[in-house]
């Protein structure tokens, strides 16, 4: 045998070789191209969606908003213009999910902080105590950068309108108290035409990576 393989040891190299390459060349014709589905409110779990809008099954995208952010600034759909950004729904006393989500989030901040096409925007659900300076005192103590990440607040209905029938990620509170919204996980990726790509559970991080790949993704094909 080994004889044989001294004897031809020239032919079986070069036959591992054209084999390694053929089918390196038929994984990458036949592996299919990666996409991401564009989300509208049809595709989504109806407790997460707001009845007026439930039926929608194509060309969703996120409404104009304008909220007031950790600096006091106002911040509209004109300073996301053009941009890949991850939304999401939090409080700052909340301490179940969202220091979880918030650390989370700021790995996210960390992987694209050079990159000018990506950004971040988080809304409060609990307008009423996260005032401005409340909210510039928690983006210190959780290193937001302000020129990616806007934490923002507002009129209650409106945020709720965005989280409802933009978004498509919170669900309902108590029902007796008009507007009340229990935030989820949910971290959502709008891409650069204000339309929604996906959906990740913000406290795990195989979803954290997930969504970092995704963003990227994006970042190359922006135009599918």
């Amino acid at each position: 045998m080994l004889e044989f393989i001294k004897k031809y040891r020239i032919f079986i190299g070069t036959f591992l070789v054209f084999s390694i390459i053929t089918i390196s060349l038929f994984y990458n014709v036949l592996k299919p191209e990666k996409t991401l589905p564009v989300y509208n409110p049809a595709d989504v779990n109806p407790e997460l969606v707001d009845s007026t809008v439930q039926y929608i099954a194509r060309e969703h995208k996120i409404a104009d908003f304008s909220f007031v952010n950790q600096n006091g600034k106002t911040i509209t759909q004109k300073d996301y213009e053009g941009k890949i950004y991850v939304a999401d729904f939090f409080f700052t006393t909340c301490q179940s999910i969202c220091p979880i989500m918030t650390t989370n989030m700021v790995d996210i901040q960390k992987a694209f902080l050079h990159n000018p096409k990506v950004m971040i925007l988080s809304h409060t659900v609990t307008p009423e105590i996260d005032s401005v300076p409340v909210l510039k005192k928690y983006a210190l103590e959780k290193g937001v950068v302000d020129s990616k990440w806007n934490l923002v607040t507002g009129d209650k209905k409106d945020i709720y309108s965005m989280a409802r029938k933009s978004y498509l990620a919170v669900k309902l509170g108590k029902p007796s108290e008009l507007y009340d919204m229990v935030h989820t996980e949910n971290f959502v990726l709008v891409d650069a035409e204000k339309r929604v790509r996906g959906f990740y559970d913000g406290t795990k991080p195989a979803e954290i990576q997930r969504l970092i790949e995704d963003i990227n993704w994006l970042c190359e094909n922006d135009k599918k």
